[in-house]
């Protein structure tokens, strides 16, 4: 039987609002420790639900799950995270966020100047193919790979 200090997968899924397929996904990543019973159910520790919260929280910011694992190894072992490391895991983020942001305005501001030219080529057109190499080589495939 479980520790009553620890969580369901259905009460960690049920607190923080997201899917039990997901809660198994994020364990699988090395993203959320569990312990297993001898049923090998699932049980996380109550610091779960504050992993869980700063994984979604990076997740709608575009954080790649191997910056947010990267930022857990961080995190001292054998206790909760305070308020003050997961300030400090943000503040290693802030650069991150501010490039992601710099991001989006430039596409929110071509996607302004496309409306208004209405080309939308994909020879010509910096915002729907920005990094096209092959393109001045002319149309149509450039890199095949033989059979």
């Amino acid at each position: 039987m479980a520790s009553p200090s620890l969580l369901t997968i259905g009460e960690v899924a049920r607190r923080s609002g997201v899917a039990a397929s997901a809660l198994r996904f994020y364990e699988d990543e090395g993203l959320l420790p569990s312990v297993r019973d001898a049923g090998g159910a699932r049980h996380y520790p109550r610091s779960a639900l504050r992993r869980v919260a700063v994984i979604q929280a990076a997740k709608a910011v575009g954080m790649p799950l191997a910056d947010v694992r990267a930022a857990f190894a961080s995190l001292p072992g054998g206790r909760t995270p305070t308020k003050a490391d997961w300030e400090r895991l943000s503040r290693s983020w802030r650069a991150r966020l501010d490039e992601r942001i710099e991001e989006l305005q430039r596409v929110r501001d071509g996607l302004a100047s496309c409306i208004g030219c209405g080309c939308l080529s994909l020879r010509s057109c910096a915002l729907l193919n920005p990094h096209d190499a092959l393109g001045s080589d002319g149309s149509g495939a450039r890199r095949l790979r033989p059979d």
